[in-house]
């Protein structure tokens, strides 16, 4: 049926709008005699139709803010936030441009203001409009002209975008700084903040409330120096300014934004319009090298050394005993004092971060030969460097006093030369020299040695194709005797995977440990596990550390042992527990671990009175801090680790409740390029396998990623798992099934409680059900249920049965870290088990659902009397 001319008429619009205020129309501008409401639904929307302003409500939340967000991106992604801390109660407020000039917004509600702009611009000689530019930013200007009034460029929240200038302007007198949430769904200003350093070389620092967390290294022409992965490129374009009317940061990309999380990362991020999702470039800080000052003056830290904090040549621990048990915050000191009669020198350190910049002299016209000159002739001159490493290098910086919050890396950073005395300077050079006349030694070793094995190999060979031989006694090693031969020298050795691994780890006597421990009294017993009894000790300094004996009786040994020694010792995050030495003495083993004095997550989510205290807030938290840990394995570290055991018990809490994995005896290394292994000992807990390693032994990063799943959802529910361990290698799944008679357990039972149960009332739109109700009955949880949901909804894509399902765990990250990415529907879950173990075809064996299969056998394990 056609529109007749008669019903174009103005009421049709008007009746319209009314029935369906989605459809009302979008502002360009904003005039002095028009108003945005929240009732309209109305908008602003930029030229291009990049960005939008206009009121809403994050997630859950019943409190309105004025924002702006990508228009075109279809996961909400907001900007800038007007009135942060002063949000609306309820839907009936307006933004206009008042009386006096300014941009105002009203509660009606009580007629009172709740966010101005706090112009004072007197008369005007032409009505004023508000607009949003195709860059994002809410401008306040003069109808006729482009002069503006106000703009939200001037006034950031907790991101930056393409033009937005980061940083002090003269002019102003504006000093823009970042501020982040306060959590996913509360805009309102969060702890951590970014602000750009303008005294001496400029650099931005991260802070949490005042305290510094990280730095980015000063601009060195192109890039801020301890950030490698910022590297120019066509579609993104940096400028740096540093003059005497403004220092400022800033890029030009308009689908790139640089934010400051509720968390306190910094990360930059590009929308990828193909995948439909954002994209994260880079973020910081990433590992424990880059902590503010974490190894002290003249430390520098190395993520693939260990440990990880290195005095500068030249220098030494400023206390051995602590720095042998890695608390080197104290730092190093000079070997030998600067004489200051120009026999000083200077050693060069390749590809680091650059010190702290706030103490120093800069001058952009002279070079580095200059440079060394200046640095010599001024007695207080500790260390220099260019201020540019662009076509060479050329300007002068120059540190008087300590050098802190140095790094160095595999890939970046620039040349720091750092004053020496003499006689330390003379010791480096023939150390130097030494070096490259002692490598070409140990190669040649090496080689006899290796010919001298295979030899030996090819012997053994034709001699076993002839006889099988009976091994005598004393041919065969005792692992302890090994184990001890390769620690009490902590040098490289074979080991039986024909692997060499080098295990530099402060070693402490037994007798020591024992007096710590109050000779391993029960008293100061912290737990138990597959290993053998956790110790709380203290040393005589003071320092409290945590030391884990390997029982006599247990069923893990010196693999494990040994495992736990070459991984843990290499990984530095701050959610991986520090290994902090070990001790190996007559049959004795043990490590020694920085003491956490909440213990493991365990002992407080399945504790009646304990789990009262995790409010969903630091449930939340610790989930987002056990996902960076394993993004960090998986990911970011020196080698791509699989830990095989995630589980509550293995996630250990400090004083701030920050979350670190722990135990990895079961962990294996992964080369970068391969995806996924077999193994014929399965190991681990059976609640928290996925179905692919429980059944066919294959592991994979998606296997911790299953782990992960599960953890998240008894977070969630505080309900456990309901799982099994097993540590014995003849014990695999398919041995407690047919060999083990005592106690029998349904499968069905056992999985479909947990897993199964969890996935139903998520199919039937009830998951708010099996959430914790300690969570769900505070305020602040009940606000936030949509996060909690979503966890949900997380927790059960990690558990999908199809490994190739599953997200990685940089996609995790996104996911907890964006209320607005798109999070897609999960499939069914995995269930440890989830095929006949019998082959069977035989209809009876299996009982069917809509939403899941579970094989009806038993699974028969073993308890003891």
């Amino acid at each position: 049926m056609r529109s007749s001319p008669n019903y174009h008429h103005p009421y049709t619009f008007v009746f319209v709008v009314i029935l369906f205020p989605a459809l009302a129309v979008s502002y360009k501008t904003l005039s002095a005699t028009e108003s945005l409401t929240i009732s309209s639904n109305e908008t602003i929307v930029s030229h291009n139709e990049t960005f939008e302003l206009g009121f809403f409500t994050p997630g859950s939340s019943s409190r309105w803010y004025l924002g702006i967000w990508y228009k075109k991106i279809p996961t909400r992604t907001y900007v800038w936030v007007a009135n942060r801390d002063n949000p609306l109660s309820h839907p009936n407020g307006s933004l206009k441009i008042s009386s006096d000039n300014n941009l105002v917004i009203y509660d009606h509600s009580s007629n009172t203001p709740v966010w101005s702009t706090n112009l004072t611009v007197g008369t005007l000689r032409s009505p004023l409009v508000a607009e949003l530019l195709d860059n994002g930013n809410f401008v306040l200007r003069h109808s006729n002209n482009n002069e503006y009034l106000w703009q939200s460029f001037d006034f950031p929240t907790d991101t930056l975008l393409p033009d937005m200038k980061l940083g002090w302007d003269k002019k102003t007198g504006l000093d823009r700084v970042l501020r982040s949430w306060r959590g996913v769904e509360d805009p309102s200003s969060g702890d951590f903040s970014t602000k750009l350093e303008t005294r001496g070389f400029p650099e931005y620092y991260v802070f949490n409330k005042e305290r510094i967390i990280y730095r980015s290294g000063p601009w060195i022409g192109n890039r801020f120096s301890c950030i490698p992965e910022m590297k120019p490129v066509d579609y993104m374009v940096y400028t740096f300014i540093a003059s005497n009317e403004e220092v400022t940061y800033s890029y030009q990309d308009v689908y790139s934004v640089l934010s400051v999380s509720y968390m306190g990362t910094l990360q930059r991020r590009n929308w990828i319009e193909s995948a439909q999702i954002w994209k994260q470039l880079w973020y910081q800080p990433k590992d424990i090298c880059d902590n503010y000052k974490q190894c002290g003056s003249y430390g520098y830290g190395d993520s693939n050394t260990i440990p990880s904090c290195n005095c500068i040549k030249g220098f030494e621990g400023r206390n051995e005993q602590e720095w042998a048990l890695r608390d080197d915050s104290a730092g190093c000191v000079r070997k030998t004092k600067l004489s200051c009669d120009g026999r000083d020198g200077f050693v060069v350190v390749k590809k680091m971060k650059l010190p702290d910049t706030t103490a120093t002299v800069l001058d952009r016209g002279i070079g580095l030969k200059e440079c060394e000159a200046k640095c010599l002739n001024d007695c207080n001159c500790t260390a220099y460097a260019n201020t540019d490493i662009r076509d060479g290098g050329s300007g002068c910086v120059i540190w008087k006093g300590g050098l802190f919050d140095i790094r160095s890396y595999a890939n970046g950073g620039q040349d720091l030369y750092v004053k020496l005395a003499a006689t330390d300077l003379d010791h480096v050079r023939i150390t130097s020299h030494g070096t490259i006349i002692g490598s070409g030694i140990g190669v040649t070793i090496f080689l006899l040695i290796s010919i001298i094995i295979l030899f030996g190999y090819w012997k053994r060979k034709q001699k076993s194709d002839i006889t099988i031989q009976t091994p005598r006694v004393d041919q065969v090693r005792s692992q302890d005797l090994l184990i001890d031969e390769v620690l009490l020298t902590s040098e490289r050795y074979i080991s039986r995977e024909n692997k060499t691994d080098d295990l530099e780890l402060p070693l402490m006597e037994f007798e020591a440990l024992a007096m710590a421990t109050n000779r391993f009294s029960d008293a100061n017993m912290l737990g138990q596990g597959g290993f053998g009894i956790v110790y709380k000790g203290m040393l005589p300094d003071g320092k409290e550390i945590a030391v884990k004996r390997l029982s006599k009786m247990s069923l893990q040994g010196t693999d494990e042992f040994k495992n736990e020694v070459r991984l843990i010792a290499r990984l530095q995050h701050i959610n991986l527990v520090r290994l902090l030495g070990c001790c190996v003495d007559k049959g004795e083993k043990m490590l020694i671990y920085e003491y956490l004095e909440n213990l493991s997550l365990d002992s407080h989510l399945f504790d009646k009175i304990r789990r009262s205290n995790l409010s969903w807030q630091k449930r939340f938290d610790i989930t987002n801090g056990i996902a960076r840990g394993l993004l960090y394995l998986h990911q970011d570290s020196r080698f791509r680790i699989i830990h095989r055991d995630l589980k509550a018990s293995n996630v250990l809490l400090d004083k701030n409740m920050t979350p670190k994995i722990s135990d990895f005896g079961m962990a294996r290394i992964f080369g970068r390029d391969e995806t996924e292994a077999n193994t014929r000992k399965v190991v681990g807990t059976y609640g928290y396998m996925a179905p692919e390693y429980a059944m066919d032994g294959i592991f994979s990063m998606k296997s911790d990623v299953f782990s992960f799943g599960v953890l998240l959802l008894e977070i969630i529910t505080g309900k456990r798992s309901k799982g099994f361990y097993n540590s014995n290698p003849k014990n695999n799944l398919y041995s407690i099934l047919f060999h083990s008679t005592l106690s029998v357990i349904t499968l069905k039972e056992r999985f479909h409680i947990f897993c199964g149960q969890v996935w139903r009332y998520w199919k039937e739109g009830k998951g708010i059900e099996i959430v914790d109700p300690i969570i769900m009955d505070s305020s602040s949880s009940a606000l936030r249920t949509h996060e909690i949901l979503r966890c949900i909804q997380i927790g059960l894509l990690c558990v999908q049965e199809r490994a190739e399902d599953r997200p990685v765990m940089s996609t995790v990250m996104v996911m907890l870290g964006s209320e607005t990415t798109a999070i897609p529907q999960p499939k069914r879950p995995g269930f440890c088990v989830g095929r006949s173990l019998l082959e069977t075809e035989s209809s009876s064996s299996t009982q069917h659902d809509d939403d899941l299969t579970v094989n009806q056998i038993t699974l028969s394990v073993i308890d003891a009397r």
